[in-house]
């Protein structure tokens, strides 16, 4: 399935930001009050791992494995779309912390960690459930008619988006965020 090549590439991009955020929550549990790169952090994670990425799994990759049979509620998709939410509960977190109105104090920079951290070992985990168990899954069960049909999806999302710039500036924006705080580390 060439969707999944796409998302698993889309993984390593953000997996790469996951490193990144870490070592700046880091930065700012240790003192350094940088609300800017907080809500650059924010941006990324709201437009490219949610809008972009998990919009995908759940428009299409998903819609199709429930209408395949797999349980919406329940099994691998339910869980799927439970650790989303949770992981947007996490990036709200962060945005509620660079909206914070006067300096950080220690509880805000103690949140920034909390919520940076547990966001990373969220999505890690996540992510190492999709590529190892619910995307060969989906490839093994899903009907041809499928595969083709969540194919076709995921290039028609990602083509308007392409045309807009959209991914390409987030791209960009991941890339300056691993840049500055990935301290060369490797993402998996």
């Amino acid at each position: 399935m060439d969707a999944i090549e796409t998302l698993m590439s889309e993984h390593r991009l953000i997996l790469s930001a996951l490193a990144a955020l870490e070592a700046f929550a880091e930065e700012v549990r240790l003192g350094a009050e940088d609300r800017p790169e907080l809500e650059r952090f924010v941006t990324f994670l709201r437009e490219y791992a949610d809008a972009l990425h998990h919009a995908k799994e759940e428009d299409i990759l998903f819609a199709a494995m429930v209408e395949a049979g797999f349980p919406r509620q329940t099994g691998p998709v339910g869980v799927m779309l439970l650790e989303h939410e949770a992981g947007r509960r996490h990036v709200a977190q962060l945005a509620a912390l660079a909206d914070h109105a006067g300096p950080w104090g220690e509880a805000e920079r103690a949140g920034v960690a909390l919520a940076a951290h547990g966001f990373a070992s969220l999505l890690r985990a996540h992510i190492q459930k999709e590529d190892g168990i619910l995307y060969p899954m989906a490839e093994q069960r899903l009907p041809a008619a499928l595969v083709e049909a969540v194919d076709r999806g995921c290039r028609a999302r990602d083509a308007a988006r392409e045309a807009d710039g959209s991914t390409a500036r987030l791209e960009e924006l991941g890339a300056a965020l691993v840049a500055r705080h990935g301290l060369g580390r490797e993402a998996a």
